[in-house]
């Protein structure tokens, strides 16, 4: 999979028309609510869309907000000192009908709020700056969530819906309520140098989510979260293989991430398909798994064609993990006989010192996950029982301590084409080593 959508975006691209957001009204003195500010600053760029776009310059200052919504040809640029607060009256974020692909809130039937920031059907929409900062204020929906005192489903820090060519970069988000960033039915996504953080106890508040995308990147960012550094979804049981809008030709490179649930997650809602996903250069440290796959009977779709390599991990109590019952459905009118299809999995280079656990790869009875190739990974391990599978089927070479009986048999020479991007990755990784020979021997 090529990864022509990781181009460098240039984040100061011209746009002919800017305001201030102090224009329209706006006090930055983290008391004054400022929606209406945004509002209509939105609103007056919006006459430009069709005349090369236009910029909302946020300045140095506290600028407190509920909900606002983005326009198509818009980049909102947070300048350095700029901070965007999230209010924290429930009443400044709308409420909104659930995603048709998950048929009500995640996590309460019904509606959901809306994120702070928030677009959709939009095209050519960047939210970018000097390091501004994005803050959702999320502890008072945290405690409602502890308190089972909310409503409605918590609201997400920037949600985009329906939209493509959307551009993220050079900006801080903190204590989003929920997901802190959330692309569902997008195309054409670059999220690039982001910080995003919350506390490590903080409930669901996943650094970023795409969720039923395609052709997305997300590279040079550093992630400490509650949840998820990087969750990749595509809907929920009957609902979203009825929407059936998958998740594909995802790159992920270049990421720290620090988590008490997954670094890297697929699922668990992932019933419109999950596929070619191409991650390299990761660093977790301090998390609960490294790499998971979860899903569960009812949900259908699949998840095939992954390549996760060059991974190193630190203080970590289970490496990969496979979770073929994690549960959690909308409701009772789920297939319990619609069972995904897990394939082609293929994890290389990873590293890994002070881990508990190497693997729990826990498939399906009677739909095992299949085609699971392991190579070149050496974890320091803690348990007498490194791995632990089930419902598995796959191969492994050059692996310490060494896997599971499922997956011992060798990837070499008879299993390369049944290992996905394997051998394509060794023709490349070996041309290179052939043309710096040759280089070398020129050069002597």
């Amino acid at each position: 999979m090529g990864s022509s959508h990781c181009k460098r975006h240039n984040d100061e691209r011209i746009r002919p028309h800017s305001v201030t957001i102090t224009e329209f009204g706006a006090v930055g003195d983290g008391v004054t609510l400022n929606t209406k500010a945004f509002q209509n600053a939105i609103f007056y760029l919006n006459s430009f869309a069709d005349k090369g776009g236009a910029k909302l310059f946020v300045p140095a200052g506290r600028w407190l907000t509920g909900s606002f919504d983005l326009i198509s040809h818009l980049t909102l640029w947070l300048d350095k000192g700029a901070v965007i607060l999230g209010s924290t009256n429930t009443e400044d974020w709308p409420i909104v009908d659930p995603l048709p692909s998950y048929g009500r809130g995640r996590e309460l039937p019904g509606r959901r709020h809306r994120s702070l920031i928030f677009g959709r059907n939009l095209t050519d929409v960047v939210i970018t700056g000097e390091n501004g900062t994005i803050d959702g204020q999320g502890s008072m929906w945290w405690e409602r969530f502890r308190n089972k005192t909310l409503d409605y489903t918590r609201p997400h820090l920037v949600e985009l819906m329906n939209s493509t060519g959307v551009v993220i970069s050079n900006l801080t988000f903190l204590n989003s309520p929920f997901w802190t960033i959330h692309p569902v039915y997008c195309s054409h996504v670059i999220v690039q140098n982001v910080t995003i953080r919350a506390p490590l106890d903080s409930p669901n508040t996943d650094g970023i989510d795409p969720d039923s995308s395609d052709d997305v990147c997300i590279e040079d960012c550093y992630i400490s979260t509650g949840d998820d550094v990087i969750a990749i979804k595509s809907g929920w049981d009957e609902y979203g293989t009825s929407y059936g809008r998958p998740s594909k030709n995802i790159v992920i490179r270049r990421l720290i991430g620090e988590t008490h649930s997954s670094g890297i997650a697929i699922g668990s809602e992932m019933s419109g398909g999950v596929s070619d996903v191409h991650a390299e250069d990761i660093v977790f440290f301090n998390s609960t798994t490294g790499i998971r796959i979860k899903t569960s009977p009812g949900r259908g779709g699949y998840v095939r064609n992954i390549f996760i390599s060059n991974v190193s991990l630190a203080n970590v109590k289970v490496a990969i993990r496979f979770t073929g019952r994690y549960g959690e459905h909308p409701d009772e009118s789920y297939d319990p006989k619609a069972l995904p299809k897990i394939e082609r999995i293929t994890f290389k280079d990873i590293h890994g010192e002070n881990i508990t656990v190497a693997g729990l790869m826990e498939g399906i009875e009677g739909d095992n996950f299949i085609n699971i190739c392991l190579y070149n990974i050496t974890l320091s391990v803690n348990s007498i029982s490194p791995w632990n599978c089930s419902n598995v089927q796959g191969f492994s070479s050059l692996v310490f301590p060494q896997t599971c009986e499922l997956l011992e048999e060798s990837i070499f020479p008879d299993h390369c084409t049944e290992c996905y991007h394997l051998l394509q990755e060794h023709r490349i990784r070996n041309k290179g080593a052939r043309l710096l020979s040759w280089w070398t021997y020129l050069g002597t």
